[in-house]
């Protein structure tokens, strides 16, 4: 029975259990949107919740209790500025978990954990990303336009 016992385990022992909630915490606050397991997921919400609640907050005692739990100092740049303000009105519930499929390895259940608002960031992210890929791609068919008719003239 599991009568009063709270928390994930995760099949780790508690540092490295620690060190693994801090840095997907660390990522979330970062890059908006993480995929991992459900169960991890699941166990790193009330984490990021809490951390979104310091940045409401916003005083020196949450930006020092912040920066002990999270690995960089850009996150805490990041929360206190961008992050907890998109959230002034709201009183929790800053988290999404969306499930994705099953891993392939292990068959483990996949989720992405994206922070709710956070939409137009990743859409402006993911146009950039394609933009960059275009222009790689119009690029490379300029070498091998240029390239071709060398080898044609070598060859003739």
């Amino acid at each position: 029975m599991r009568h009063r016992n709270a928390g994930f385990k995760l099949g780790r022992n508690t540092s490295h259990r620690r060190a693994l909630l801090r840095n997907l915490v660390t990522s979330v606050i970062v890059e908006d949107r993480v995929e991992t397991t459900v169960a991890k997921a699941k166990a790193v919400r009330p984490h990021v919740e809490k951390m979104i609640t310091l940045g409401k907050k916003g005083d020196l005692h949450s930006r020092r209790q912040a920066l002990s739990f999270l690995m960089t100092d850009t996150a805490v740049t990041r929360l206190f500025e961008t992050v907890a303000p998109r959230y002034g009105d709201r009183q929790g519930g800053y988290l999404r978990i969306v499930r994705t499929g099953f891993q392939k390895g292990d068959g483990a259940e996949k989720a992405f954990i994206e922070l709710l608002g956070a939409e137009k960031i990743l859409d402006e992210k993911r146009q950039k990303r394609a933009e960059a890929r275009e222009k790689r791609r119009e690029e490379l068919q300029k070498q091998l336009a240029e390239q071709q008719p060398e080898g044609g003239e070598e060859q003739a």
